[in-house]
């Protein structure tokens, strides 16, 4: 079964695209918990960092790359946050890779 981020990729579903080439596309979150809260996200189905192949690892580099680009562009380059969850007792709940980026206010208290 696909991922909502394989539809959102196949333009099944909608959602704010902030950046996109054709290995990686950046979407706003639609439940921010940042006023910046952006996703980026591999387009090949790999469900997290842990599963990730040696052939694939650059992609990693290029997904930093788009964190940096992004960060500038909404301002937040000065502070922000990159994480990725893997696997369930981390919070993931979308089993496909991806990080969010989030600034735009302290985020000292996130935890």
């Amino acid at each position: 079964m696909a991922t909502i981020f394989e539809k959102i990729i196949n333009r099944q579903l909608p959602a704010n695209i902030v950046y996109e080439d054709n290995e990686i596309i950046a979407i706003k979150d639609i439940n921010p918990k940042a006023p910046v809260h952006l996703l980026i996200i591999t387009k090949k189905v790999i469900p997290s960092i842990q599963e990730i192949k040696e052939e694939d690892f650059y992609l990693l580099g290029k997904m930093a790359k788009v964190a940096q680009k992004l960060a500038k562009e909404f301002k937040v380059d000065k502070g922000y946050r990159l994480l990725t969850n893997v696997g369930t007792p981390s919070g993931q709940t979308i089993f496909h890779l991806h990080f969010h980026l989030l600034g735009g206010r302290d985020l000292l208290s996130m935890g």
